[in-house]
This record gives structure tokens, C-alpha cells and sequence, in this order.
């Protein structure tokens, strides 16, 4: 038994994940982490800083983006992962079409954590 005593087991499939105001689909979720899928995000100038009630981490599948955060820019490219911590001021530059996978702890989507 879990330590929640939950033993529940999710499957989702992406091609019916409902999906958030900003583009991203929602895929398995628990209790406190949750993923997301970004598909074939198309290039785009980056949208102002923002900072969030989740921690991040993601992995690049397909493309190239630039993550701005906390004063850094990072250079993201297939096969690379990275985090943005709990609360720091970030954004991304999209330069070429971009599919990656996040985690976030606690789940972005709940509680609106992700829209606000």
C-alpha cells in the first residue's frame, strides 16, 4: 500500500487529453506531480516573465527554445532536459517547432496554478 493509500493506476492517452489556455496538453497525474505535454509548438517571440506556484522540470523531444530565466538564458535542443525552480521568473522563446514533456510538482493544472 502507498503511503496515501491510494493504489490507483492512470493511462492517458494524448490524443484525448483536455488541454490548458495556453496550448499545453495535461497527461497522467497524481497526487502531487502531474505532466504535460507541449506538441509541436510553433515559433514564436517570447510572452512576458511569469513565475509559478509549481516546480518544473522538462525534457526536450524535437526543436530548439531559449528558456530566459532569473537574468540566464538557456539553449534548449532535442535530448536536453532542465528545471526551473518553485517561484523563479521565466519564459521561453520558441525558435524552431518544439515538442517537450514537464513535470510539475505540485500538478500545474490544479487549482488553477497553471492560468494564473
Amino acid at each position: 500500500m502507498t503511503e496515501t493509500g491510494d493504489t490507483s493506476v492512470m493511462k492517458v492517452n494524448s490524443k484525448f487529453s483536455p488541454r490548458g489556455e495556453m496550448g499545453q496538453k495535461y497527461l497522467a497525474s497524481g497526487i502531487t506531480l502531474a505532466m504535460r505535454l507541449w506538441d509541436e509548438e510553433e515559433p514564436s517571440e517570447p510572452k512576458e516573465p511569469t513565475s509559478r506556484a509549481y516546480e518544473t522540470v522538462g525534457y526536450v523531444i524535437a526543436g530548439r527554445a531559449e528558456l530566459h530565466t532569473e537574468g540566464q538564458m538557456v539553449l534548449l535542443e532535442a535530448g536536453d532536459s532542465w528545471s526551473v525552480p518553485k517561484g523563479a521568473s521565466h519564459t521561453y522563446r520558441i525558435l524552431e517547432p518544439f515538442t517537450a514533456v514537464e513535470a510539475t510538482h505540485p500538478p500545474a493544472q490544479v487549482h488553477d496554478r497553471d492560468e494564473a
